[in-house]
């Protein structure tokens, strides 16, 4: 009696065993929804969502955007001492207002607004 080729076949490598969930609010599940209806496919039959959205994502081209070069050891530096420098400015702003209710916080707020200009200037410097 000879085996014949019964049953499922085999995927190897092709199988997929990782998994990305994604969480719809109910606005974004009714575009989605309606982006299902365009094409013919049928939401509430199993296994139709999960190929169309897959194809959907893996066919489509990627634009490159420009973002923050934050690989750069010199930026990375920098926003770590500008967070500092912020915790540290709103813990004497805490302080001052628990020691007066009228303290003004003018001043804390122009070396932020600093801070910020000396990131802005060091981003424009790395991405030239």
């Amino acid at each position: 009696m000879t085996t014949g080729n019964i049953g499922r076949k085999r995927l190897g490598e092709s199988k997929r065993v990782h998994a990305i969930t994604l969480r719809f609010n109910t606005e974004e599940l009714e575009k989605v929804k309606a982006l299902l209806r365009s094409y013919q496919v049928d939401f509430h039959k199993r296994g139709t969502v999960g190929p169309f959205l897959r194809s959907l994502i893996l066919n489509k081209e990627v634009e490159k955007t420009a973002g923050l070069p934050l690989s750069k050891p010199i930026v990375n530096y920098q926003l770590n001492k500008i967070g500092t420098n912020l915790n540290q400015l709103v813990k004497v702003a805490h302080y001052k207002n628990r020691r007066s209710p009228n303290a003004s916080l003018v001043n804390e707020m122009k070396r932020a607004n600093e801070l910020v200009h000396t990131l802005n200037r060091i981003i424009d410097n790395t991405n030239r």
